[in-house]
């Protein structure tokens, strides 16, 4: 039995290179995501805005803390899609995490005493499922560093400690 040559072309006279195709589509998708982006750049601009300008009036804090995890959220997403214009990959940690703070901001908005019991029951269960995978994605290395070859260091010809690691200042607060 001959196993059929999977051609590169997908049409046998050549017309269409399906590698080309890929790279045309992902750089497609690109740009729809900066699209995206700009869009939602605008939207937190608008919403810092009204936040402002909701903040001359007499304060109401339920509405003005859900402004303000709003705005959060949007932030979040902005860092998804940054993040997905970098990796060509969804971080499922940074959606945890608007998932948890856009329910929390739902609690917050309608009033934890106001939800029933049954839904108090069911956004409790959801927080804990997405706490516990929260937890599985902080332990787990991302799949692009699994395959890497290790960082090797070089040690340096001065030491400041007894470790030949390269010493990082960006947490000491020197420059």
């Amino acid at each position: 039995m001959n196993k059929r040559f999977k051609g590169r072309f997908i049409f046998s006279d050549r017309w269409l290179d399906r590698h080309q195709i890929v790279r045309n589509m992902e750089a497609f998708q690109d740009v729809i995501v900066i699209f995206l982006c700009l869009g939602l750049f605008a939207v937190m601009v608008i919403q810092l805005w009204e936040m402002f300008g909701s903040l001359m009036q007499p304060m109401d804090f339920q509405k003005v803390t859900a402004k303000i995890l709003f705005l959060l959220i949007l932030v979040e997403l902005f860092r998804l899609l940054v993040i997905y214009l970098q990796e060509h990959s969804v971080s499922v940690g940074v959606a945890v995490e608007v998932t948890i703070v856009s329910v929390l901001r739902e609690v917050i908005v309608h009033g934890a005493l106001e939800i029933s019991w049954v839904q108090v029951l069911a956004l409790c269960g959801l927080l804990f499922v997405l706490g516990g995978l929260l937890m599985v994605c902080a332990r787990t290395p991302h799949m692009d560093h699994i395959n890497s070859p290790p960082v090797m260091y070089e040690p340096s010809n001065h030491r400041d400690h007894e470790s030949d690691l390269p010493r990082s200042n960006h947490y000491e607060g020197k420059v």
